[in-house]
């Protein structure tokens, strides 16, 4: 039997508001040098007290060729059931990352009307799995979206009472602070692109302001010459201005 992918309560009570809280106080305190690993281990963590009758839990990101990768998991089963989706072309993951509206899937591995057939049947008889809840990050986003966070249980009804509601809210949790840290690397990286720039057109000047200097060179000249031997000594450009620079006394 696949469920109802509009089913659920929308009702956080109390201990859940809590775990809520809880979670996002700890994405928050995720360290900058752990990355989106540190991301998804701590939504792992909470995922199984968020969302009842999961048993093992995993975040998969898309790769630009389609393929999934897992980035975390509670258990070693959640690597093979993940594998196996792309292994036969399809899966909870799958779905809920390219459906349109909002992204989740849910249903019984071993049901004769199971969406997936291939990866019920083989989820179900290899894996010992019995259901899955998948919801795409962000949830409500535009498909293909970039990953999923996937529940799996041990038994055929262990996700009946799951609430649907809430997975979805832990995957936008997840999907914020991913898309946070995904944003903050790249802000580094052109940060650190541009202040290697800049040093690079600093050092590449001082080394003109050298030859200028101690050969008689024009700019265009000097810099020509820096051109010259770079290619000739198969050198990058700063590093041979920086070796000029700090030998100036040798010239």
């Amino acid at each position: 039997m696949t469920l109802d992918s509009t089913s659920g309560s929308g009702a956080i009570d109390g201990r859940l508001a809590q775990a809520f809280v809880a979670l996002a106080d700890a994405l928050f305190a995720v360290p900058a040098e752990t990355g989106v690993v540190g991301i998804v281990e701590r939504v792992v963590d909470a995922a199984r007290a968020i969302v009842p009758g999961a048993d093992v839990v995993s975040v998969v990101l898309r790769n630009p060729d389609g393929r999934l990768d897992t980035v975390a998991a509670s258990h070693d089963v959640a690597y093979k059931a993940d594998a196996l989706q792309d292994e036969v072309g399809e899966g909870p993951s799958h779905t809920a990352m390219h459906s349109t509206g909002v992204g989740a899937s849910m249903a019984h591995m071993a049901s004769p009307d199971a969406p997936w057939p291939t990866f019920g049947r083989q989820a179900a008889e290899g894996l010992g799995l019995g259901a899955v809840l998948s919801t795409g990050m962000f949830p409500g986003g535009e498909p293909p979206r970039f990953g999923a966070l996937n529940f799996y249980s041990w038994t055929s009804d262990g996700l009946d009472a799951a609430d649907r509601d809430h997975a979805l809210v832990l995957a936008a949790h997840a999907a914020t602070a991913i898309a946070a840290v995904q944003a903050r690397t790249a802000a580094e990286l052109r940060e650190s692109q541009l202040r290697e720039a800049l040093q690079s057109r600093d050092v590449i000047g001082q080394a003109k302001g050298v030859l200028m200097e101690r050969r008689g060179l024009t700019s265009d000249q000097a810099f020509d010459l820096l051109r010259r031997t770079s290619q000739d000594l198969n050198v990058k450009l700063r590093e041979v201005a920086e070796t000029l620079v700090t030998r100036r006394e040798e010239l």
